[in-house]
C-alpha cells in the first residue's frame, strides 16, 4: 500500500513539473520598438511643465507634448504634463516632477528659464530640459531653435504672395524668442518684396485668443492681407477673425507657427506655416538620457541646417511652385552661410 501511494505522488510531482515547464513565458511590452532602459532596468518618467498656455495650443506646448506621447508609445515611457495657471504655481510644478524622482522634467518656454535654474541649482541630481532658453546649470540640457531661419522662409512666401503688399505679424510677449520669429520674417519678406509695409503687433499675452483676435482685425482693418503669428494659443484668434473674414468673401491670409497649423484651422485661410520641431527635440534628448548621452549642461542649436525648423509640407496646396523654389534658393544660402539671418 505504501509502495503504491508513493508511485502516485511520484507521478504527481513529474506532472506538476511537466505543466510549469509548458506554462506561458510574462507577456513582452507591446510598443513598437524596444525600449532603451536606464541602468536597473526600469523605464524612464519623464515629466513637462508647460508655459501659462495650455497643453491643447495647437502649437508650441502641443508639440512638446506629442513628443512625450511618442515616447511613451515608441517605448512604454510614463509621461506626465502639468500646466501652471500662473507664475507662482511654475516652482511648485517643476518641484512635483523632481521630488516624485522622475528621470527627466522638461519646461517648454524661455519664461520658465530662471525656475528651472533654481530647481536644477537645489537639485543637482535630478535631470531637466529647457526649451527656448540656455540654462548654464550642470544638470540642465537647454534646446534654442533659429526660428529667424524658418521665419525668413515664410517671409519670402508672404513678401511674393501679398496682393495688398502688406504684411503683419501678431506675437505674444515680447521675449527675445519671438523677437527672433519677428526678425526672420521681416527680413525674408524685404529681400524678395522691399516695397511691401511690415507691421508688427504684439498682445503681450500667449493665452488670449481674443487678444489675438482684435490684433489680426487690427491688422486687416489696415488692408494688411497675410499675417504672421508667433502667439501660442493667442494665435487661435488670428485663425478665428480670419475665418469670419474669408466667409464674408475677403480674401486675407494666416501663416502658423510650430506645427502645420492647417491641419487644424484649414487651407482656405492658411497660407503655410512655420515648422519648429519642438517634439522631435524633447523627444530625442529624452532618448538620449535613456541611453547614456544626456547633454548635461550643454545647448543643442537646431536650425535650417540641423532640420529644427522648416516650411510645412503642406505649402504647395496654396504656394505656387515658383515661389517654393525661390523658397528652397534661399534656404541653400542660409544654410551655407552665404546669408546670415538676423535676430533682433
Amino acid at each position: 500500500m505504501k509502495k503504491s501511494m508513493l508511485l502516485v505522488l511520484s507521478a504527481i510531482l513529474l506532472f506538476s513539473f511537466a505543466l510549469a515547464g509548458c506554462g506561458s513565458k510574462p507577456s513582452e511590452s507591446s510598443s513598437s520598438g524596444s525600449a532603451p532602459e536606464e541602468s536597473g532596468g526600469k523605464k524612464l518618467k519623464v515629466g513637462m511643465v508647460t508655459d501659462m498656455g495650455s497643453v491643447n495650443d495647437k502649437s508650441f506646448n502641443q508639440s512638446a507634448w506629442e513628443g512625450l506621447q511618442k515616447l511613451k508609445e515608441d517605448f512604454g515611457y510614463e509621461v506626465k504634463f502639468l500646466e501652471p495657471k500662473n507664475d507662482a504655481e511654475v516652482i511648485p510644478s517643476l518641484n512635483q516632477f523632481v521630488k516624485n524622482k522622475y528621470d527627466l522634467t522638461w519646461a517648454t518656454a524661455e519664461t520658465l528659464d530662471a525656475a528651472v535654474k533654481q530647481i536644477a541649482s537645489e537639485n543637482p541630481d535630478a535631470k531637466l530640459g529647457i526649451i527656448d532658453a540656455g540654462v548654464e546649470v550642470p544638470n540642465v540640457a537647454s534646446v534654442l531653435f533659429k526660428e529667424n531661419e524658418g521665419a525668413f522662409l515664410v517671409g519670402v512666401i508672404a513678401g511674393l504672395m501679398t496682393k495688398s503688399n502688406k504684411i503683419g505679424f501678431v506675437g505674444g510677449m515680447e521675449i527675445p524668442v519671438i523677437k527672433r520669429f519677428e526678425a526672420g520674417f521681416r527680413e525674408g519678406i524685404k529681400a524678395v518684396n522691399p516695397d511691401a509695409s511690415f507691421k508688427p503687433l504684439y498682445t503681450g499675452q500667449f493665452v488670449r485668443v481674443d487678444m489675438g483676435k482684435s490684433a489680426a482685425s487690427t491688422l486687416y482693418n489696415e488692408g494688411v492681407d497675410i499675417i504672421f503669428h508667433a502667439s501660442g494659443l493667442t494665435g487661435n484668434g488670428v485663425f478665428n477673425e480670419a475665418k469670419e473674414r474669408v466667409a464674408r468673401g475677403e480674401r486675407v491670409w494666416v501663416i502658423g507657427v510650430d506645427k502645420d497649423q492647417s491641419l487644424e484651422f484649414g487651407d482656405e485661410i492658411t497660407l503655410t506655416s512655420m515648422i519648429k520641431k519642438v517634439d522631435e527635440a524633447v523627444y530625442q534628448i529624452s532618448k538620449d538620457l535613456a541611453d547614456g548621452n544626456f547633454p548635461d549642461g550643454k545647448i543643442t542649436y537646431m536650425g535650417l541646417k540641423e532640420k529644427g525648423v522648416d516650411v510645412a509640407p503642406t505649402s504647395s496646396k496654396n504656394v505656387p511652385q515658383d515661389i517654393l523654389d525661390k523658397v528652397e534658393q534661399y534656404r541653400e544660402q542660409i544654410i551655407e552661410g552665404k546669408i546670415q539671418v538676423p535676430t533682433t
